[in-house]
């Protein structure tokens, strides 16, 4: 079984918590909790590399993610 390493963004507003993977898009999902949001991204992203394996295609791959802010005048 390979393990593999993606980068996540988690953010939490009034309605729960909310998740994505950046180096695969179209990858996100949520959950009431930070833990059910937590099991809902694992699953997201196993489903994909599954696909991806099942079909021959790379796995995605980054060496380095950098999370920054940014001000924004308007």
């Amino acid at each position: 079984m390979n393990k593999f390493t993606f980068p996540i963004v988690i953010e939490k507003d009034e309605d729960g918590y909310f998740v994505f993977c950046p180096l695969i898009q179209g990858c996100y999902t949520q959950g009431d909790s930070y833990e059910e949001a937590m099991e809902n991204i694992e699953d997201a992203i196993r489903l994909h590399l599954e696909d991806l394996l099942a079909n021959n295609e790379p796995i995605p791959s980054v060496e380095m993610i950098s999370l920054a802010t940014l001000e924004v005048q308007v």
